[in-house]
């Protein structure tokens, strides 16, 4: 069950990670998720390279979409980003470093 209220129930990221996982347990969901954090370092290898600023929105977007995508159609529920977003965001790349190394399918 995905609850808004045990969202705010952690004390620490450690606590947090094991829910966050169980949001993702969809694994088109996160392919998704997968996909638009390979595109946000893309965008942001290209705004390095270039200095071009343009980069920096098209990469949030390609990050942010493609995880909503996946939670609102695939994993049927609300992203934690809406109420832990500092903890979601180092979840995403943890969960990105996992499924690079084997320990998340993918």
């Amino acid at each position: 069950m995905s609850s808004a209220s045990q969202v705010q129930d952690f004390r620490s990221f450690a606590e947090f990670y094991p829910f966050y996982l169980g949001e993702h347990r969809n694994p088109t969901c996160r392919r998704l998720h997968f996909l638009g954090s390979s595109l946000s370092l893309v965008c942001l290898a290209l705004l390095l390279a270039t200095g071009s600023w343009q980069f920096l929105p098209l990469g949030l977007v390609a990050g942010y979409g493609c995880a909503w995508i996946g939670h609102f159609g695939f994993e049927k529920n609300k992203p934690a980003s809406f109420k832990r977003p500092l903890w979601s965001f180092m979840g995403d790349w943890v969960m990105y470093k996992d499924i690079w190394t084997g320990r998340i399918p993918f």
